[in-house]
This record gives C-alpha cells, sequence and structure tokens, in this order.
C-alpha cells in the first residue's frame, strides 16, 4: 500500500522532529499544569470557608392544639410549644450554628426591612395560623422565605434546610390526607381526632419521627469531603483548560503537518516523485492521511495523559469516540485547506499566527467565559463561527454528560466543516500540480 507507505513517512518525519512534540504535547500539558498549580492551593487548603448567613426571623405563630417537643436529636435543642418555635429552635440549635448567624424581628416588615437594608441576608416570616394550619390534616401551612437577590450560596443553604424540614413534616400529612380520603364518611371525623392526637404525640414521643422530620443535615452539596469539594473544584477550572489546549494545538498540528506538501515542493523531492510510477493522486494520498493520522495520535495522547496525570474525566466512550472524529477530522481538513492557499513555506509563519490563533482565540470564548453568564451566551454564539468553537462544544458536551443525540449534532456539524474544508484543499492542491 503506497498510501499507507507515504502516510507512515510523513508521520515519522513529523515525529522526529523536536519542535513539533514540543507543541503537540508538551506544551498543551505544560499551560494546564501550571493552572494546576496556579490553583492547587484550592486542594491543599482544603474546602473553602462559607460565611454564616445572617437570617432574621419574625415567629408570629400564635399556635393552634397545644404540643411539646424536646427536639433530643439535636444538640442545644429546647422545648417547643408551637411549630415557630420548632422552627426556631432548630435554627438556634447548634448544628446550625456553623450556618446562622440569628437574630429576631418583633413583625414581618421589620424583617422584610432588615433585608432590604441588607443586615440580614434572609428573612423568615412564621404567619400567625402556621400551627394551626399544620395540625389541620387539610390545612397549609406556609413560612415565607424573604431574601437579597444579589446573593446566591447562603440563602440556598437556608432553604435547603428549611425545604428538607417542612417536605419532612407534610410527608406525614400528605400520607393521613390519603387515608382520609378512602376511609368511610361516618369515620372520617373519628379519624382526624385520631389524626391530631398521632401528630401530637408522635412529635413528642417517636425518635423514628424526629429522626426523619428534624434532620437538621446540611444540603447533599456540603456534606462531601473537604479534599472531594476542593478536588472537584479544581477539575472545573482546569478541565475547560485542558481541552481548549487539546483542540487549539489539534489545528496547530494539522496544518503544520500538512505544511509537508510545501516543504517538499520547495526541496524538489515532491516533482520528483511525481516522475515516479507512482501516481499523482496516490502521493497527494498519502500525505493528506499522514496529517489526519498524526492529528488521531495527538488527540488520543492528550485524552489519555490528562486523565493520567489530572484525573480529567472526559465523559463517556461514546461521547469521547465522536468528539474525537470530529476534533480530527475538522483539524486535518482545515490544515490542508490552510496551505493550499500558500505559496511556500515562508507565508506558513505569518498564516499560522494570524489565522490559527485568531480563529482558536475566537473558539475558545466560552471557556475564557465559563463563569460569567451573559459572556459565556455571547461567546457561545460568536464561537460557532469558526469550526474550532463547534469543538469546544462538543468537548463541553461530552464532559458535562450531555445526550448522545447532542453529541451526534455538534459531530455531524464538524463534518460539514471538515468535507468543506477538505474539498477545498484537495481541489487547489490537485489544480496545483495538474
Amino acid at each position: 500500500m503506497k498510501v499507507l507507505d507515504i502516510a507512515l513517512k510523513d508521520m515519522l518525519r513529523s515525529f522526529r522532529s523536536f519542535f513539533a512534540i514540543i507543541f503537540m504535547f508538551i506544551v498543551p500539558l505544560l499551560v494546564t499544569g501550571m493552572f494546576y498549580f496556579m490553583f492547587g492551593n484550592i486542594a491543599d487548603e482544603g474546602e473553602f470557608s462559607l460565611p454564616r448567613t445572617k437570617v432574621i426571623v419574625a415567629n408570629m405563630d400564635e399556635g393552634g392544639p397545644k404540643f411539646q417537643v424536646n427536639p433530643k436529636n439535636i444538640p442545644g435543642g429546647k422545648d417547643a410549644d408551637t411549630m415557630g418555635e420548632l422552627i426556631v429552635n432548630i435554627m438556634e440549635s447548634d448544628d446550625m450554628a456553623e450556618f446562622i448567624e440569628l437574630s429576631f424581628a418583633p413583625n414581618p416588615e421589620a424583617a422584610r426591612d432588615a433585608v432590604d437594608a441588607q443586615d440580614a441576608q434572609v428573612a423568615i416570616v412564621i404567619p400567625r395560623d402556621f400551627s394551626k394550619e399544620f395540625m389541620d390534616v387539610y390545612g397549609e401551612a406556609k413560612i415565607e422565605f424573604y431574601q437579597d437577590p444579589t446573593l446566591q450560596i447562603g440563602p440556598e443553604v437556608i432553604r435547603s434546610i428549611m425545604n428538607r424540614f417542612m417536605d419532612g413534616m407534610s410527608g406525614v400529612k400528605i400520607a393521613i390526607q390519603v387515608f382520609l380520603e378512602d376511609a368511610e364518611p361516618e369515620s372520617q371525623m373519628l379519624t382526624g381526632q385520631v389524626v391530631q392526637q398521632y401528630l401530637e404525640v408522635s412529635l413528642a414521643e417517636s425518635d423514628d419521627v424526629e429522626d426523619e422530620l428534624l434532620d437538621v443535615r446540611p444540603p447533599a452539596s456540603l456534606q462531601g469531603t473537604q479534599a472531594e469539594d476542593s478536588q472537584n473544584m479544581l477539575l472545573s477550572i482546569i478541565t475547560p483548560i485542558m481541552g481548549g489546549m487539546m483542540i487549539f494545538y489539534a489545528y496547530f498540528t494539522g496544518a503544520s503537518t500538512a505544511q509537508s506538501i510545501l516543504r517538499e515542493e520547495e526541496e524538489r523531492t515532491l516533482p520528483r516523485l511525481f516522475t515516479t510510477p507512482t501516481s499523482q493522486a496516490t502521493i497527494l494520498s498519502g500525505k493528506l492521511l499522514a496529517v489526519f493520522l498524526t492529528v488521531t495520535v495527538q488527540v488520543i495522547v492528550l485524552l489519555f495523559a490528562a486523565n493520567l496525570i489530572f484525573q480529567i474525566n472526559w465523559g463517556t466512550t461514546p461521547s469521547v469516540f465522536l468528539l474525537c472524529i470530529g476534533l480530527v477530522l475538522s483539524a486535518s481538513s482545515f490544515g490542508i485547506c490552510l496551505n493550499s492557499f500558500l505559496r511556500d513555506t515562508k507565508q506558513a509563519g505569518v498564516m499560522y499566527g494570524g489565522v490559527l490563533t485568531v480563529t482558536g482565540m475566537l473558539g475558545m470564548i466560552s471557556i475564557f467565559a465559563i463563569n460569567s453568564p451573559a459572556a459565556s451566551r455571547l461567546g457561545d454564539t460568536v464561537s460557532l463561527l469558526v469550526p474550532q468553537g463547534w469543538a469546544v462544544r462538543a468537548l463541553m458536551d461530552s464532559m458535562n454528560g450531555e445526550p448522545l443525540s447532542s453529541l451526534l449534532v455538534t459531530t455531524l456539524i464538524l463534518l460539514i466543516w471538515s468535507a468543506a474544508f477538505f474539498s477545498i484543499g484537495v481541489w487547489r492542491f490537485n489544480r496545483r500540480y495538474e
């Protein structure tokens, strides 16, 4: 197979070049490694410190059917005579001390004003009929959650804790409602009285109910170990960077490998090859195949190296496979097309430094703006003007576990780019050497 022989010869020539090895493998890993060590203190120092959220409570609950509960599984918990007091006691408990800085307001208006004045971050208003509505099987017990709209993390933690408590308490009522709907009409009144007693007694005496309903653990997102949280944060920073570097330099490799056609033309080895019995189509096919194989080796090595060195998870095997196909074909065909417009290797430096750098940076806008939603949306649109942008989208879809159908669409568009670039490049080279 002369085509394969020519391709392997060009591949060996590329991999014997010290500078080619540096740009194909060392530079992408080195840039990622620099960011890894720059942000490595995140993993070394452990979990970031979450400041306590300032919560102000207006407990207006006037009570209902009396019950008394001592939340034994809450260190520092106190007896409560109303549901409002029970919620306040939970927030005053030792378990909540690291999350909440608690204060009280005499009325709902004062609580909301404190948030508006930024004296508090969250206001919790417990209405006057909260206990009464809760003890009514068909009642709707609600509390008002009022937060500073400019804040996210602290209020979300408090909201999650309150939702867990309210969901647990309402779970009992839902089960009772289902039972009452199926009960005989003449027994529903008696059943309702029994339910009221059950709610009062179970809250006061049942450890199982307390364990379920008074679970005041922080949200699951805050329960991971410090090492896990820090490592995840570090990976969320360096993974897009490594992916962007891989795409950026894959296009450089495609262009520099395709440059061998121009180089051999200048060295007069290409015209001599055309005088041999080997057809011109076979010679060009072998050289073009070398471009695809070289970029394939680069991408596969970088994927495995990044996974081994930085523990980067690129996604599922089918997703990574589609990503590789789209990236390799688009980067290779782009390099072929670009070189077909060059007269000699002297123009290559200017074209590579200009075209590849500009299109590469445009394609990675969404990576640079990943932490800015507005800029990220703009970047997603602008980056899709160049093939590198579609490669970045395929990368992010794979890493984020997007459906395979979404990745298939992105890969198909990359293949369309590839077909256009390849057709133009082959057409121009054929005309050039006719």
